[in-house]
């Protein structure tokens, strides 16, 4: 059985998608950009902030469906440039501190609305 997850402190997906999707124990999180969920745009500055808010939107739904960030397994980091890594890393290692999910990082050609970053999560919710 399938549930739409829809998380009132995240972005609304811009376009025909759920922010998040339930099957069992797996929820699946479609890639987040850097929005802010009150203005619909993105937060001001680089890749540092982009990767905050990304991941602070992430968390939302992630509690919306009854998780944290400690039940994900499995994150897909798509970047713009992928010399922004190490800032992106910087980030991403303050909201997973512990028990680290699998992680696969991507230089791609181009983001939806230009972002420099998106992240898309896998977790296990008991």
């Amino acid at each position: 059985m399938k549930q739409c997850i829809a998380a009132p402190n995240a972005p609304k997906a811009i376009g025909p998608y759920s922010q998040a999707v339930r099957a069992g124990n797996m929820l699946f999180l479609s890639g987040q950009l850097p929005l802010d969920p009150e203005t619909m745009q993105f937060v001001p500055g680089g890749i540092t902030e982009q990767t905050r808010q990304v991941l602070t939107n992430a968390r939302a739904i992630l509690e919306a469906a009854g998780g944290t960030l400690d039940n994900v397994v499995k994150a897909t980091v798509l970047l713009k440039d992928i010399n922004d890594f190490a800032a992106m890393n910087t980030v991403y290692a303050e909201f997973f501190t512990k028990d680290h999910p699998a992680r696969s990082t991507f230089q791609v050609a181009k983001l939806p609305l230009d972002a420099l970053v998106e992240i898309e999560l896998v977790a296990v919710i008991e």
